[in-house]
This record gives C-alpha cells, sequence and structure tokens, in this order.
C-alpha cells in the first residue's frame, strides 16, 4: 500500500536495483557510506550521494532481511542523491515483533511519566540542535523550498514535541468521580503498539505528529517512512537512539506499497495513525479492520480561503499566498480555493495574478526560491494533466500554466492560477497536490459558504474580513476541523484533523495526545 497511490500525500518512488552512483567515507554505526546528505555552497548541484545499508530495527541498526533497495533522487537535477535498503515483511516482523516484547514487558510503558518525558525531552533538544541539516536533507529529497522549509521541515517539528511534551506533564492520566453506583477511578493507559506511516511532504512533522504522543503516553512504535524521503529518517534514527529509548521501543522501516500493507494489517499491531491520500486512508481502514485495529486518518483537502468585501485586500492576498502554494503546492492544508465577491473579483484576480507571477522558482536549496520542483515526475505529469483539464473545462489561466523555461531540468510546473473557476469543475473539487489554485467568484455571503462547504474534504480554511468576530461567525458555519480568520496557522497545543473525507480522529492538543490511550473504568466500593 502506496501512501498515497493517487497522488497527494506521498505516493511511493523509484526503488530497486543499486545505483551506479559512487559513495565514499567510512561506514557509520547504520552501516552507511558517504559524508551525508546535506548541500554544499553549490546548492542541489553539490549535494553529497549518501547511502545507508541498515534498518533501524528495536533500537539498533542491523542488516536487513533482503537484498532490495530505494534510491533516492534529487527533483531539482532528476540524479540520485541516496539509497537505503527497503524493509521486507521480515523486516516487519521482527519491527513489531520488538515492539510488542517491550511493551509487553513494560520497559518503557512501565516508566513513571517524568522518566518519560526526560528522554523524550531529549529527542526534542536533540532535533532541535540539528533543524538546519533536518531542513536540508528534506528540501533535497522533496522539493520543498529550503527557507520556508526550515520552519516547516524542522522548526514546526520541533514544536510537535515540544507541545507533546507539555500536553503529556498536564494531561489527567487518572481521575475520580462520581458515578451513578458509587465511585469511580477513571485510567488512561498506553494503547499499545502503534503502526505509523508518514508521506514525504512532511516527513518530520507527521513523524512527529505521531511519535511524541505516542512515545510519551507509553507506546512503543514502528515509523514507516515513505520511500521519497528516508535520508532524514536516518539521522531521526540517530537521534532518537542517542536519546536512550529503551530497546525495542522505536523501529524505523522504509517501504514500498506492499510491505506497507502488511504493516498496516499485522495482527501485533493495536493502532494505526496515517497520514495520506482518501484513497489510500480507506484501503488503511480496510486491512486494519480484520483485527479491530484502531484507526487515526489524516487524509486530504481542498480548502477554501474566503475573501469577504470588507476585508483588507494587501493583506489578504500577503497572508493567502504562502500558504495557498506552500510546500510547493504538496500540502494538504493548502489554501487552493481562493473565494472573491463579484463586486471585488477583477481588483482580488489582479492582485493574485502579480503575487503568482512575482514567486521565484528554482533549486529548492537556494534561499531565494519560493516555490521548488515536485517530488517526482509523476506528480509534476498530475499537475499539467489536471492544468490541461481545468483549461477543458472553461477556466481561464490567469498565471502559469506549464513548466518554467528556466528550468529544464527537474520536475517543475509554474505556479499557476486559474480564473472563472465554477465549484463543479474538477480543479476546484480534486486535491490536485501541485501548484495550482482555483480563483472562484460568488454573489453574497451565504453563497460563499456554500461554496466553501460544497466539498467532499473538510481539512482546512480562512477567512479575510475587516471585522473579527463576524469572520469567527464565518468559521462556525463552515464543517472543517482548522479555520483561521485573519490570518493562517496550525497550533499543535489544539486539535488537528478533518471533516468528512479529510480523515478520522485528531492530532496534537490533548485531544491528539488521547488518541494513543485506553480508557479505563475501575469501580470502587461506597465510601463510609
Amino acid at each position: 500500500m502506496t501512501d498515497n497511490p493517487e497522488g497527494p500525500h506521498g505516493p511511493h518512488g523509484p526503488h530497486g536495483p543499486d545505483n551506479p552512483g559512487g559513495s565514499g567515507g567510512n561506514a557509520g554505526s547504520d552501516g552507511s557510506a558517504g559524508p551525508g546528505g546535506t548541500a554544499d555552497s553549490g546548492g542541489s548541484a553539490g549535494l553529497a550521494y549518501t547511502e545507508h545499508r541498515q534498518l533501524y530495527i528495536g533500537g539498533a541498526f542491523t542488516d536487513p532481511a533482503g537484498a532490495e533497495t530505494i534510491e533516492v533522487v534529487s527533483p531539482h537535477t532528476e540524479r540520485p542523491i541516496g539509497r537505503v535498503p527497503a524493509a521486507a515483511r521480515e523486516d516487519v516482523d521482527r519491527a513489531v515483533r520488538a515492539a510488542r516484547e517491550s511493551f509487553d514487558s513494560g520497559v518503557w510503558a512501565g516508566l513513571p511519566l517524568a522518566e518519560r518525558i526526560e528522554t523524550v525531552a531529549r529527542i526534542r533538544d536533540a532535533f532541535a540542535a540539528r533543524s538546519e541539516e533536518i531542513a536540508d536533507l528534506v528540501s533535497a529529497q522533496n522539493g520543498s523550498p529550503r527557507t520556508s522549509g526550515l520552519l516547516v521541515q524542522a522548526l514546526a517539528a520541533m514544536m510537535v514535541w515540544d507541545s507533546a511534551l507539555k500536553i503529556a506533564a498536564d494531561f489527567p492520566h487518572e481521575e475520580r468521580r462520581a458515578g451513578a453506583l458509587g465511585p469511580l477511578l477513571v485510567r488512561r493507559e498506553p494503547v499499545g503498539v502503534v503502526a505509523a506511516v508518514v508521506p514525504w511532504n512532511v516527513p518530520q512533522f507527521t513523524a512527529a505528529a505521531k511519535l511524541a504522543p505516542a512515545l510519551l503516553a507509553g507506546c512503543s512504535a514502528v515509523l514507516k517512512v515513505s520511500p521519497e524521503t528516508p535520508l532524514d529518517a536516518y539521522l531521526l534514527a540517530r537521534i532518537v537512539d542517542e536519546a536512550g529509548l529503551p530497546p525495542g521501543v522505536l523501529s524505523i522501516l522504509p517501504a514500498d506499497r506492499e510491505v506497507s500493507e502488511y504493516l498496516v494489517g499485522h495482527p501485533g499491531v493495536d493502532k494505526v495513525s496515517f497520514t495520506g491520500s482518501v484513497a489510500a486512508g480507506k484501503r488503511v481502514m480496510e486491512v486494519a479492520s480484520r483485527h479491530l485495529t484502531r484507526v487515526t486518518l489524516e487524509l486530504g483537502g481542498k480548502s477554501a480561503a474566503v475573501i469577504l468585501p470588507d476585508a483588507d485586500l494587501d493583506a489578504a492576498v500577503a497572508g493567502i499566498t504562502p500558504f495557498a502554494w506552500m510546500i510547493n503546492g504538496q500540502a494538504c492544508v493548502a489554501q487552493t480555493r481562493v473565494l472573491a465577491p463579484r463586486s471585488r473579483y477583477d481588483e482580488i484576480a489582479e492582485r493574485f495574478t502579480a503575487a503568482a507571477e512575482a514567486l521565484t522558482v528554482g533549486d529548492p536549496l537556494d534561499p531565494a526560491t519560493e516555490v521548488g520542483p515536485l517530488v517526482a515526475e509523476r506528480q509534476r505529469r498530475r499537475s499539467l494533466d489536471y492544468i490541461a483539464l481545468g483549461r477543458r473545462e472553461g477556466a481561464t489561466v490567469l498565471a502559469g500554466g506549464g513548466c518554467p523555461a528556466a528550468m529544464p531540468t527537474g520536475w517543475y510546473v509554474e505556479p499557476t492560477l486559474f480564473g472563472d473557476v465554477d465549484n463543479a469543475m474538477r480543479i476546484a473539487r480534486e486535491e490536485i497536490f501541485g501548484p495550482v489554485v482555483c480563483l472562484l467568484p460568488y454573489e453574497d455571503e451565504a453563497e460563499a459558504v456554500r461554496i466553501a462547504d460544497d466539498s467532499d474534504y473538510g481539512l482546512s480554511g480562512s477567512v479575510w474580513t475587516a471585522d473579527t468576530e463576524h469572520g469567527i461567525d464565518i468559521a462556525r458555519r463552515v464543517r472543517t476541523g482548522t479555520y483561521s480568520v485573519n490570518t493562517f496557522s496550525l497550533d499543535m497545543l489544539g486539535p488537528f484533523g478533518g471533516y468528512k473525507n479529510s480523515g478520522i480522529g485528531r492530532e496534537f492538543g490533548p485531544e491528539g495526545y488521547a488518541e494513543y490511550l485506553e480508557q479505563k473504568m475501575i469501580h470502587l466500593p461506597a465510601e463510609g
């Protein structure tokens, strides 16, 4: 099972025969060769080739069961930048067995919460110290711009670890309450062995969203990383290894579709936490249901940014633009539908066209770049196919619409803005997961809310208005899991997740932490 067989959130990438590219240096503790995956002053062209020869299973770097490998290719140069082992079913069995044994023995779950917090805090601190290296590695693999990537790919992940530490320390793991038949003791206990499956667009952010609460709750975990972005996972493995997690508590496996599905359906797994597409999420539910395995699903989005007639257009355009084309359009929360009142439509269209055309496209490791390449050729083809579809549907290309002539190499698509879009068009309804944004006109506020809500998705959204209280009223009316008024934000101390096809369950906040806990009721004898 790929992270996303249809495109968004992480379809699996190339894997197979050994890469003829050279590697140098001495083998590391993980069997690695080469100096690492970060860039020198030459940008992506100066990337060092990195090869890892072992898997991190049960708290130790160990030889894989099979010989299959995953080749990592730069989306900017289209050249290999690394290679890692592809986990086999036997490796999944070893990882789940190690997690099961560590959980059942209580070596981690049985520790006082304060000790788990101390260990996870070391992970957070080490992550913060290596944030620059992490940002470079992720950008090199998935093409996200390094400048914004430092925040989105590294610092935001560190904030997830930090927020989870605060939430776990304050969480009511045990409480007494008055029952109808007598006093009760309500306990929250770790759910058990967690399979965490993460995509390529924000690999460390989504890994932290699952591992931080799972580990703090006392769970053991197997992290399945995307074949597009396995190199930064090795850095995470070193970080958690140095932090001193007990043996067996965590394994990290790069794997393809078949092996991913084997993990999700493994009888030794108690919970699956998955980030990916709707199609893959449905498959996760189907496979996990065979053992009644609990699931949390964070899936796709087609979020609407509603500009009300009284909005400050300078602030609205400046606030929406970075989050319409964020991570090159490869973000589930991206504001890819912009709703404009007809009374100001031409003015808004002109401003967004100028904003799209002003975005700097280029090498993701160049500090000037705002939009980089898509993660793979198939993602570029997908975006170009949707652009052609939008033209056939009758929408008008206001900006972009093709591949940048200045970037003949790399999987680049111009930041594209469609005008005159009707919400019934496929480009307005389907998650493209590329740098394609739709501008939709509306007559009045009621229609704006109706259009925003007329979607199979319900993950994110925003409203832009001179009246904040009125904006809050709009937020209450749109059925979506996360909403922003005159800004765009994702706060890790609150619940994040989707309505409708955007998912099941929540991440972040006390609500997300509780997803990794079982609820137990203990009846006590009447007092006195």
